[in-house]
């Protein structure tokens, strides 16, 4: 390979095997563009519209077929559009998540993508690594690794240093090799990398499997079930309208094209591309915010969270560790604020050294204990140097300690480094002061060397200056916060008073866990979801992942994590802070009201189209609405207005009410009334300007399909806030929405004054008089909306009054 196995390779070797290795798989789009656009065209909505285009230029009307030809166009540029957006966005933070890896290139250690790795690359293993490559092993410490994404073996298989194995050897049999997806789970190593990309292991089973599309959301899943369930009322509408047309000697070709367009503007086609677009954008947000979504469903998810199971270490404390106190039996307390003696106090330092392999810029508890030797005065390579280690068994979450084994002038000596109550059982003096240290919110290590000297160090780990602020406002959302830490008991719940962590029972499960293994951690989620709980769960290290894959949200802490944990978990955390996890579920909450909105708004216009059409011919208006009108209308109402719902800011009560019951649809029961009063309302203005203006002589069609088509429009305005007046809301806070109006608004217009436009689309233009009473009857939907809304905002700011009402059910008219 021509690697250095101290050097490592040089930057010349590197980028010539880069350009060597460039057919590895690059992230990105799934899709082509015309691959995109294929796709959209042959969903089931556009192909009924191209079948229409088709009858219409059978019959000879070339008018309508350009009009649907039009719609045609403009719908799959919208939906091409917002697929490439959202693929985008989730490929670019996807990236942002991707495993990284610890290379060693002209004598220094490099952090570097997966993706950058080459043949010949020095690879640096841990406990915790996911391993970026096929690569020989040159050293290995105790080292295992977790095959079982190649292998399907649940148990993690021993590795070492030594030759390369025959080509034939099966996978699970090269103890001398260490492949690409694999995870260590224990010990450290060295080894060179002999192959990347598509030439791995993994490589070759991923070129050998499909591509697989992503499995819909549970939300895009509700939205399709709604979407079925809808489909058939619309059919049985069509059905009526298509029967009645015949009845009234209508020509057959056009009761059929009304029909089909009539099917097209109610079913909410669009929905679960709406859907994909706030959740993209929600992620874009999130990242901004320094949260990290890796999975689309966790956006869903994080908005009905219940219960956040989170580590001390980290999320509630700062986890810059410092240890800043060693006691020993014989000398007391000595606190470490300079140089240290020979004595004690300083032999214990010394011990902590040998059973690490820390240094100072080490992260962690290691890192504390190195850089607290180094204060005290102690040359730490020196120290080592001096007594050479000869064997080691690593932390483990089980056995709770390092024990390691060293030569020396005055023979071999074992180290154990851990939990006072496994290295030093028994010892009251030393419980004393564990005890005393815990209390006041201090982690303790314990060290023995030897048999006769022992001692223990003070690790301090501030909590978080955002901690307790962060636990109060998921209080407030009705979020319980948990906190399982595998620190002592005393020290858990000094950090737990704290930040104001509720510390009673609920659903027989306390607050605080100490001493939890990840057995603990797995069984308590468990027993949380068993409950009917939402859980969000942080983790960081190897043994975390169970729990994290077990969790409705894993959540991985971006700083101090392991590969291995955020690749099990939904959610990166780009600090660590519960702050961050706080947000997030207020994102999730944001996202799913908005497509709640979006839905009822949606329901409401397809609901009043088909009233119109239905009622329409049994008030003497023969055919309401023609084939063309009803698909601009259709455009103008759900394409750029939808997508600006997706984007409204969050409710100020956001946190200050509870989440959403985990079984709870889209559609409640107030949201159904909602949805039928709103549909119609819309309807009725609109058949009222009809029958009238026909009653007078007036250009009654074209009336009616701008009276629709602008009540919609304003429904949209006013489904900003559930409980806000739209003159309220400041506008800066969602201007595409106000756009999107205006340009709907403009295009209404457009069919019906624009020279031409009248010949396709069958409109006449409007004089002032007939223009004013369809913009005044268009406006009487958000009117009576905006007083719905006007009466709860008051009735919230007194809620002392009008009791007998907030007891009941509330009014059927709000925001759509």
């Amino acid at each position: 390979m021509g690697t250095d196995p101290d050097e490592g390779l040089g930057g010349a070797a590197v980028a010539d095997r880069a350009v060597a290795d460039a057919d590895r798989p690059s992230p990105g789009l799934d899709r082509s563009l015309a691959a995109s656009v294929l796709a959209q065209l042959r969903e089931t909505m556009i192909l009924v519209l191209l079948g229409a285009a088709a009858l219409s230029v059978a019959v000879g009307d070339a008018g309508d077929a350009a009009v649907i030809v039009l719609v045609v166009v403009l719908n799959t540029t919208v939906g091409v559009a917002q697929e490439r957006r959202a693929t985008g966005a989730v490929a670019a933070l996807r990236a942002r998540a991707a495993p990284r890896a610890t290379v060693v290139r002209d004598g220094h250690r490099h952090e570097v993508p997966a993706a950058e790795v080459v043949v010949g690359d020095l690879l640096v293993l841990g406990r915790g690594d996911v391993v970026a490559a096929d690569a020989r092993l040159l050293t290995a410490h105790d080292l295992q690794v977790d095959e079982s994404a190649l292998t399907g073996e649940s148990q993690p298989s021993d590795r070492r240093a030594g030759p390369a194995c025959a080509e034939d050897t099966p996978v699970a049999d090269r103890s001398t090799v260490v492949h690409a997806g694999t995870l260590v789970v224990r010990g450290h190593g060295r080894a060179v990398v002999t192959a990347v990309g598509l030439r791995t292991e993994l490589g070759t089973v991923d070129v050998l499997l499909q591509r697989r599309r992503p499995p819909p959301t549970p939300l895009q899943r509700r939205l399709a079930r709604l979407g079925r369930a809808i489909s058939l009322g619309v059919v049985v509408a069509c059905v009526l309208v298509g029967v009645t047309g015949l009845v009234r000697g209508e020509p057959w070709p056009l009761v059929v094209l009304t029909a089909l367009s009539l099917a097209v503007a109610a079913i909410p086609e669009s929905l679960p591309a709406v859907v994909a677009l706030a959740l993209a954008g929600a992620t874009r947000r999130m990242a901004r915010l320094g949260v990290i979504v890796r999975t689309l469903p966790a956006v869903e998810a994080l908005g009905s969270v219940t219960v956040l199971a989170v580590d001390k270490t980290g999320t509630l404390t700062t986890g810059r560790i410092t240890c800043t106190a060693v006691w020993h039996p014989g000398t007391g307390t000595t606190e470490l604020t300079g140089p240290l003696p020979a004595g004690p106090a300083r032999s214990v330092l010394e011990a902590a050294v040998l059973g690490g392999d820390a240094e100072e810029g080490t992260p962690g508890t290691e890192g504390a204990v190195a850089r607290a030797a180094a204060r005290a005065g102690l040359d730490l390579r020196a120290v080592r140097a001096r007594r050479p280690r000869t064997a080691v068994r690593p932390f483990d979450a089980h056995r709770r300690c390092t024990v390691s084994r060293h030569d020396g002038p005055d023979g071999p000596l074992e180290v154990v480094v851990g939990a006072p109550e496994i290295v030093l059982p028994g010892r009251a003096d030393a419980a004393a002061v564990v005890d005393a240290w815990a209390r006041a919110g201090a982690r303790v290590l314990a060290v023995r060397a030897g048999p006769q000297e022992t001692g223990l160090l003070r690790l301090d780990d501030p909590v978080r200056d955002d901690a307790a602020a962060a636990v109060g406002a998921a209080r407030t959302a009705g979020v319980r916060t948990m906190m399982i830490t595998g620190d002592h008991p005393a020290t858990a719940a000094a950090v737990a008073a704290a930040v104001g962590l509720d510390t009673g029972e609920r659903d027989g499960l306390p607050a605080v866990h100490a001493r939890a293994d990840p057995g603990t951690k797995l069984a308590l989620v468990e027993s949380l979801r068993a409950a009917g709980e939402i859980v969000a769960m942080t983790g960081d290290g190897v043994n975390d992942a169970p729990a994290l894959r077990v969790a409705d949200v894993g959540v991985a802490m971006g700083e101090r994590g392991t590969e291995v944990a955020k690749e099990a978990a939904d959610v990166v955390l780009g600090d660590d802070g519960l702050g961050r996890i706080v947000a997030a579920v207020a994102e999730g909450r944001r996202v799913a009201d908005n497509v709640r909105r979006f839905v009822r708004y949606g329901l409401a216009g397809g609901l009043a189209e088909l009233l119109v059409m239905v009622a329409g011919p049994f008030l003497a208006l023969g055919l309401p609405l023609l084939p063309a009108q009803i698909l601009w209308v259709n455009l103008v109402t759900h394409g750029l207005p939808g997508v600006a719902m997706g984007s409204e800011a969050a409710e100020a009560d956001v946190l200050s009410r509870p989440p959403q019951p985990p079984r709870q649809g889209i559609l409640t029961r107030r949201t159904v009334v909602e949805t039928a009063v709103l549909g119609v309302v819309v309807a009725g203005c609109s058949l009222v300007v009809a029958t009238t203006a026909a009653a007078t002589g007036r250009p009654w069609q074209t009336m009616l399909f701008v009276t629709l088509a602008l009540s919609q429009l304003g429904l949209a305005l006013t489904t900003r806030s559930d409980s806000t007046p739209l003159w309220r809301l400041p506008v800066r806070s969602n201007p595409f929405l106000y756009v999107a109006a205006a340009t709907s608004v403009l295009a209404t217009f457009a069919v019906v004054y624009l020279p031409g436009a009248g010949l396709l689309f069958h409109t006449v233009a409007l004089g002032p008089a007939e223009l004013a009473i369809a913009v005044g009857a268009a406006a009487v939907p958000s009117v009576l909306v905006e007083a719905e809304e006007l009466r709860r905002s008051r009735r919230r700011a007194h809620p002392g009054q009008d009791q007998s009402r907030t007891s009941g059910a509330s009014s059927p008219v709000s925001s759509a």
